[in-house]
């Protein structure tokens, strides 16, 4: 019988250890049949005829398990000729590796060199073989040579780091779906707003103080809740169906403090202590918008008229105003302040308010400044004349007025028409700030005003009559936001320094 196999030694040195093997063949087959059979059930998993090898006699055990032939020459550093290798055992780009004796592990791996030759030969395809873990498929010359031409996507996926970008870009694209529990109330007239009194949903996967919570404005989306977080993240929630987060933005380096809807609620703004602002598709989570703004942001508004177009102010004695669609600042506002607490516009956006940290010994001087939007100017700020300082501002969604959380643990009610005037008959206490960015807000019937506390509870107001309707025993720690739910009556959200973020009804 021919041997299997050529060396590159001299004649006489090959048919001396011809003939050794074939002798030692010979002798040993008997004992060596089971061995041989087992090693070959262990290595190779590309056996064709698996149960023949394993049940057959020894001759056709001997034709069959070439593999243990090319083992053994494997072994000696022995050159093998392709040649005289059966054609219907070719692999296609296979090695053997050395941890074939790690149970489960491929032995089988892509882009072999057999000895100091290599080679990729063809094979019949069978649409009855099983695919092999660790075996690329057969791709015919021609068409290797049209893919090389154009870049693929997969060969860029190979390398860790690019793989990894390619998969979070393609993660950033999220599904938005219509809340089949606000079908029934979209188009309606908004209800009487009640006070809450049923936990729903606790979700609590921010790592750090949540420091505020908005909804979306599109009635049809309102079911998304965004929050902010001084653990650097932005997440959107499902806040009304399942109470889970579906995504979570990581363009912050710094804590974020400020985040608003667009007026479309396809898009969103946030700004934080690291002096970034972006603007983020909702959908595609594509960054629309990101520019640096020169010192630490905690408050920002867009414009009512134009969503392009919003201010921005916090460590700083000057407030700017950008807009998105060139990246550049368009307007910048000074005053004799240190920081900038708040921001709120008027009704038709010509002027706007800001609530800043300046007091003085005997009142509070520049507490609270309006500002005429297009031209820059000072319109008043002889507003608030206590030593408070303010830290939100909140409109009333029917009536020209607005309301000023205060440091003195107290809500102060203005008008919205020049010249602000304070109303004096009311004034709307109970909670306590201590120094905390406690929000305000009223419902969007305007009966009730809601205001967190810093030892952790919501408050309701009356906003008639400025009593305490009653309290929630919110958070652990001080609630800085709550706000009603647009579309759904009583339904609120709440957060607080404790990283939950609470939806009660």
């Amino acid at each position: 019988m021919n041997s299997l196999v050529d060396y590159d030694d001299s004649d006489s040195e090959s048919e001396a250890e011809k003939s050794e093997d074939a002798a030692i063949s010979e002798t040993n087959l008997t004992d060596s049949a089971e061995s041989a059979v087992q090693y070959c059930s262990e290595l190779y998993t590309v056996c064709e005829n698996k149960a023949l090898c394993m049940e057959g006699t020894d001759s056709s055990r001997r034709n069959i398990c070439h593999e243990d032939i090319l083992l053994q020459n494997l072994q000696s550093n022995k050159k093998l000729r392709i040649t005289d290798y059966p054609r219907k055992f070719y692999p296609v780009d296979l090695k053997i590796t050395k941890n074939h004796k790690q149970p489960g592990t491929s032995l089988l791996e892509p882009n072999v060199l057999f000895g100091n030759e290599s080679f990729s030969p063809k094979r019949t395809h069978d649409d009855s073989d099983v695919p092999i873990q660790g075996l690329r498929p057969y791709i015919p010359k021609r068409m290797r040579q049209s893919n090389n031409s154009v870049p693929h996507e997969d060969e860029d996926c190979r390398e860790g780091a690019s793989c990894a970008t390619k998969m979070e870009t393609a993660g950033d694209r999220m599904s938005i779906q219509v809340s089949q529990y606000l079908m029934s109330y979209l188009g309606s007239k908004y209800g009487v707003s009640e006070i809450p009194k049923n936990l729903v949903f606790q979700m609590s996967e921010h790592s750090g103080p949540v420091n505020a919570v908005q909804w979306c404005p599109l009635q049809k989306w309102s079911h998304m809740l965004l929050s902010v977080s001084m653990d650097k993240t932005v997440k959107v929630w499902d806040a009304v169906d399942q109470g889970c987060c579906l995504k979570t933005y990581h363009h912050h380096t710094g804590a974020v403090r400020a985040v608003q809807w667009s007026p479309c609620g396809s898009r969103f703004i946030t700004g934080g202590f690291d002096n970034m602002l972006h603007a983020i598709d909702i959908e595609t989570g594509t960054q629309l918008f990101s520019s640096r703004n020169g010192f630490r942001i905690s408050t920002l508004k867009i414009h009512p008229l134009d969503q392009n177009v919003f201010i921005c102010g916090g460590f700083s004695p000057e407030i700017k105003a950008w807009d998105m669609r060139s990246s550049k600042i368009i307007k910048v506002y000074k005053a004799a302040v240190q920081q900038t607490l708040d921001i709120m516009f008027l009704p038709g956006g010509g002027e706007f308010l800001t609530s800043t940290d300046a007091v003085s010994q005997d009142s509070a001087d520049r507490t609270i400044i309006a500002w005429d939007f297009h031209t820059a100017a000072k319109v008043s700020n002889q507003i608030f004349h206590e030593r408070y300082t303010c830290p939100s501002l909140a409109p009333h969604p029917k009536e020209p007025i607005f309301v000023a959380q205060t440091n003195g643990n107290y809500m102060a009610l203005f008008s919205s028409l020049r010249p602000y005037r304070i109303n004096k008959k009311k004034r709307y206490e109970g909670h306590k700030v201590e120094g905390f960015a406690v929000g305000c807000e009223f419902s969007p019937d305007g009966m009730l005003l809601v205001s967190g506390s810093s030892d952790g509870k919501v408050f309701f107001y009356n906003y008639r009559t400025s009593r305490i309707l009653g309290t929630l025993s919110g958070h652990s720690q001080a609630c800085v936001s709550a706000t009603f739910h647009p579309v759904l009556p009583s339904l609120l959200a709440t957060c607080g320094w404790d990283g939950a973020v609470k939806i009660w009804q």
